[in-house]
């Protein structure tokens, strides 16, 4: 199988949260990272929907999830979901001890009703 276009397995993730949540000091309810750059950015159902924002900005088509436990791949430009793909540099997910929502201290009491 040949690797999909727009995936770097070299790129490092940007940290453990939401980039541009972490700037603004929103929260997230799961989080993504850009298979090209390893920018992390939070899910469409988060308030800032930062992955899909990033692809808009960038034009990088693949995110894979960075929940523990997950692996999948979002390719945006063909809106196709694939379940393998090349291994990232690590880590692969956010530490298992980051709350989901997150970050601990910014969730708002009635997050569930916020979400998308």
């Amino acid at each position: 199988m040949s690797m999909p276009e727009g995936i770097d397995p070299n790129a490092a993730p940007t940290g453990s949260g939401c980039v541009e949540c972490e700037e603004s000091g929103g929260w997230w309810f799961h989080l993504r990272r850009c298979a090209q750059c390893g920018h992390i950015g939070c899910c469409d159902d988060s308030p800032g929907k930062h992955a899909t924002a990033h692809y808009r900005e960038t034009g990088h088509p693949v995110m894979r999830s960075f929940e523990p436990g997950e692996a999948w791949f979002w390719d945006f430009a063909a809106e196709e979901l694939f379940t393998s793909g090349p291994e990232l540099a690590p880590p692969a997910e956010h530490p298992a001890n980051q709350p989901v929502p997150g970050p601990a201290g910014r969730v708002p009491a009635d997050w569930a009703r916020t979400l998308h």
